[in-house]
């Protein structure tokens, strides 16, 4: 019985032995990642990279931080698709505090498996607007927004949520605070940290791929995961006040390469920056209004310096691309919801405007000066007569023989000294210099 005995023991200590030496459980991962600027191609790349980082690493949960005003409905619905399609359980947290997730931004809450916003944020003003401002009235507006509505209902339906009044931030353009959207049910969580928001996450059953998923993030490792400097230029180009400026200096180098022709930096640098203004734009919703004002206002300063206008058509060009500037963007249902930088805007707006005054000022200086080159610059000028002026003959002026005549058809003896009053292409129209008279 004792050896019995001696032998369980050594059992029980062989098996505490293995239970110690096998390794703990291993700690979920979880990819932090911003979604942050307009919802357009850029962004859009950027969530591709995210989820095949996820797929790669197999983490355990994928958070995106959104703040955005909006953008193409194109981008949104290639992202919702493949939010609702993830393998990978997908959290959107508006977040930090003071963030949005306004027109298209609601769509991606929508979609996520878990919807959260920290306080001080808001979500919704979903209404369609097209590339150049509000769409028409008629058919085709009520098509687009209801097709949007639906989908905003199908995408709150699908992940249990209130999907009548997030249907509502497309057509009546309803925005919500975070505690609003959380009792209204399109939200899900409200969380200002993240670890505030992970220990809310914690036990939490999700639907992923058809199947319920409970999450299980104690002791979780997050690593953020930031845009590759490739995407973070182009969500760069996508600022509304960088489009704007983009296309304004863009077109100013165009119409210099034009006006003075011989070179192609000018023209070349140009036409670069008018097609990233382009693509800039192309990811807003702006006004033709403010572009034409744009093109009318550079056109305007243009013809000041042509004309030798003297300053006063550029102040009228100032004033077409300041507000040029305002309306562009903020002109269009939805564009008061883009961070247009003011200052920046009017900073280059002073430069140019300065540059401008600089030539006009120049321009007028050189109208008051008398020509002192070319054939302008021989009226005034002495030369001595060579041969006969009856009324006409030749004088040498400047070390080069003119043909003359004088300018009251009396004849003017050779060796008499003239002063050039007129120039009419190859001749000369001469005065006889009295002796004494230095003028």
């Amino acid at each position: 019985m004792k050896s019995k005995g001696i032998l369980t023991l050594r059992w029980v200590v062989v098996l505490a032995f293995l239970l110690l030496a096998l390794p703990g459980q291993a700690a979920s991962r979880v990819i932090l990642t911003d979604l942050e600027g307009v919802v357009g191609t850029a962004m859009e790349s950027h969530l591709d990279e995210v989820f095949q980082s996820a797929r790669d690493r197999s983490v355990d949960l994928l958070i995106l931080r959104l703040d955005t005003p909006g953008g193409l409905v194109s981008s949104m619905q290639a992202m919702t698709g493949k939010i609702l399609n993830s393998s990978v359980p997908v959290v959107v947290w508006v977040a930090p505090s003071g963030a949005r997730a306004a027109s298209a931004g609601a769509f991606l809450v929508q979609s996520a498996a878990v919807a959260v916003m920290a306080s001080g944020t808001h979500v919704g003003a979903a209404h369609p607007v097209g590339a150049s401002g509000d769409l028409a009235e008629g058919d085709l507006k009520k098509k687009v927004t209801n097709d949007l509505a639906a989908q905003m209902r199908s995408l709150a339906s699908e992940r249990g949520r209130n999907a009548g009044t997030a249907a509502k931030m497309v057509t009546e353009s309803l925005s919500l605070t975070s505690s609003e959207a959380l009792e209204a049910g399109v939200i899900d969580l409200v969380a200002d940290e993240t670890g505030h928001l992970l220990a809310a996450l914690e036990g939490r059953q999700v639907k992923v791929g058809g199947q319920v998923v409970r999450l299980a993030l104690e002791g979780a490792v997050v690593e953020e995961m930031p845009p590759s400097q490739r995407l973070r230029i182009l969500a760069f180009l996508t600022r509304p006040d960088v489009a704007y400026l983009l296309l304004m200096v863009g077109i100013y180098a165009i119409i210099f390469e034009v006006l003075t022709p011989g070179g192609f930096v000018m023209g070349t640098a140009g036409a670069v920056m008018v097609l990233m203004g382009a693509y800039g734009l192309r990811m807003l919703p702006f006004n033709w209004a403010g572009i034409v004002l744009l093109i009318a206002g550079i056109a305007v300063m243009i013809l000041d310096l042509v004309v030798g206008g003297m300053g006063i058509l550029s102040l009228f060009g100032v004033a077409a691309l300041i507000l040029g500037g305002l309306v562009t963007f903020r002109g269009a249902p939805g564009g008061e919801l883009l961070r247009v930088s003011m200052g920046v805007l009017g900073g280059a707006i002073a430069a140019l405007s300065l540059l401008f005054a600089l030539a006009a000022f120049a321009v007028w200086r050189s109208l008051r000066r008398r020509a002192v080159s070319g054939r302008e610059g021989l009226v005034g000028a002495r030369g001595e007569v060579k041969s006969d002026l009856l009324p006409e003959g030749m004088i040498l002026c400047r070390g080069e023989l003119w043909r003359a005549r004088s300018s009251d058809g009396t004849p003017v003896p050779v060796g008499s000294v003239v002063k050039v009053v007129k120039v009419e292409g190859l001749l000369l129209t001469v005065e006889p210099v009295k002796k004494g008279n230095n003028s």
